[in-house]
């Protein structure tokens, strides 16, 4: 492609796996609202390769997804997409279903000194987060397998389902440890309702407005992240902080409604053809173990490191070197596994699946981190507060908003991502490090500016590895992609 090529709006199209090694050594191309493309591979859908110690078991699978591809191939110049009214109570729905996956992410944060109060305890204090974040990240791969290889409504309505009972159990939990119990159950039905938005996304938006649509749910989720402390803090000291999790249920419903309602698969999500066998061995199940395994074995070093137990200890050390153990064994499990594999190595052969995760990865955690900081920081060195920590929190979260709308429009007019996340990348960092010197006295204008200078890189770029990884596979991949992106966000 020659530098300085402008792929508009029109042009986007889906990307081969061939197409893919060509461009990537051609550092001056550009990437669309959807990922790269080119006019010669406009219309042309990837067809998946299956790992070779797994050809002969994945040939009766791949048989079915030749078809599915022929028939895509076929349809994608005529396919429909809703619009008005029937778009806009889709994105509505899908907003509201991430805006309470990325609350409960955050919105304990500030209630937790009222849970332990209950409780009567703070043994258990590390688990209230990471309960959730472990089924969160855990599952992401799983629920991307389940939207390839079953329809798409029923899939994401069982997200929901299973979300909101994990909320129930949390508002009710008579002790910590069913309140822990609750948040994986949680955790679970958030990572399927967060996989099974930007899928959907993708499914019902033209490629050259899926960025701008992408950045109206984008949008949910950041303000949500940062509204959570201020949310959670204001129902711990006016109500309870059981309404952390009885907001979840009304809201929930409303959304799984609309989609009932209002939502019908498009022909280019039809699941994929295979028997319930093949699709339970598609879940992988020894590879979530093993890396929930992991993860589990991760948090406990962490939480008895320099806490409770120096470093140095003898049971620290084995939790360290059981994860990095289990670690590896998990990479070699899901590399014989082939298609099987929650983590589909085929996928890592296209660059942008691998650089859109690297990047998720190091761009969205100190997001996070910002978010849990800060309220703490208000809350114990300018004594306001929860309620307070949270309103200090505004600047990051209107500089995040504005930025995600800017950009939205930005990728959906110039087909650009590029640039976007360069930038992103330098304000992020830029903010976070000024973040880092706050202090006793620190000036409201120091802190306020820190925010938006951060806020405006978060929110300028941390939705793009999404789009970039969905518009870089064929349709039927889409949800796999997209799962394991955020699957390294969490």
């Amino acid at each position: 492609m020659e530098s300085g090529t402008d792929l508009r709006p029109k042009e986007m199209g889906y990307l081969t796996p061939s197409s893919a090694s060509a461009m990537s050594d051609d550092k001056d191309s550009k990437i669309n609202g959807t990922g790269y493309s080119s006019e010669a591979h406009m219309n042309t859908i990837a067809q998946p390769v299956p790992h070779e110690k797994n050809a002969e078991k994945d040939t009766a699978l791949t048989g079915s997804n030749e078809k599915a591809n022929e028939h895509s191939s076929d349809e994608e110049d005529t396919t429909e997409y809703p619009s008005g009214t029937k778009l806009f109570c889709i994105v509505l729905a899908l907003v509201l279903a991430i805006f309470l996956v990325s609350l409960d992410m955050t919105i304990i944060a500030t209630a937790i000194p009222k849970i332990t109060d209950d409780f009567g305890g703070l043994a258990d204090v590390s688990w209230y987060g990471s309960a959730f974040f472990l089924t969160n990240g855990g599952f992401q791969s799983s629920w991307g397998k389940a939207y390839k290889f079953f329809a798409l409504k029923p899939t994401f309505l069982l997200s929901i389902l299973i979300f909101e009972i994990g909320s129930l159990i949390c508002g009710v939990a008579p002790n910590s440890l069913c309140l822990i119990i609750g948040r994986a159950i949680t955790g679970l039905g958030g990572a399927g309702i967060g996989t099974g938005a930007y899928t959907i996304i993708a499914f019902v938006t033209e490629p050259s407005k899926r960025a701008m649509y992408t950045g109206f749910v984008g949008i949910s989720y950041g303000v949500a992240a940062v509204l959570g402390p201020l949310i959670g803090g204001a129902f711990a000291e006016k109500a309870s902080w059981r309404w952390c999790f009885y907001i979840n249920l009304p809201v929930g419903g409303i959304s799984a409604l609309i989609i009932l309602i209002t939502f019908h698969a498009p022909s280019g999500s039809k699941p994929v053809a295979a028997t319930w066998r093949e699709k339970l061995l598609h879940m992988d199940p020894v590879g979530v173990a093993l890396i929930m395994g992991a993860i589990v074995s991760y948090i406990l070093a962490l939480q008895k490191g320099g806490q409770t137990e120096a470093w140095d200890n003898g049971e620290v050390i084995g939790l360290l070197v059981g994860f990095a153990v289990i670690l590896v064994v998990f990479g070699v499990w899901e590399f014989f596994q082939g298609e099987r594999a929650m983590i589909v190595p085929r996928l890592f052969k296209q660059r942008l699946i691998g650089v859109s995760c690297a990047y998720t990865f190091f761009f969205s955690g100190p997001y996070f981190l910002v978010i849990y900081y800060l309220p703490i920081y208000f809350q114990s060195v300018d004594n306001v507060s929860p309620t307070i920590s949270g309103v200090y929190n505004l600047p990051l979260i209107i500089s995040v908003t504005i930025s995600m709308i800017l950009s939205g429009i930005f990728v959906s007019k110039t087909g650009l991502t590029a640039p976007i996340e360069v930038l992103g990348a330098a304000f992020a960092t830029i903010g976070a490090g000024l973040l880092y010197t706050l202090d006793v006295g620190t000036g409201t204008g120091k802190w306020i500016g820190y925010q938006i200078i951060g806020g405006v890189g978060w929110g300028a770029a941390i939705q793009l590895p999404i789009i970039v990884s969905q518009g870089s596979v064929d349709p039927m991949d889409i949800s796999t992609a997209t799962a394991i992106v955020i699957c390294k966000s969490s």
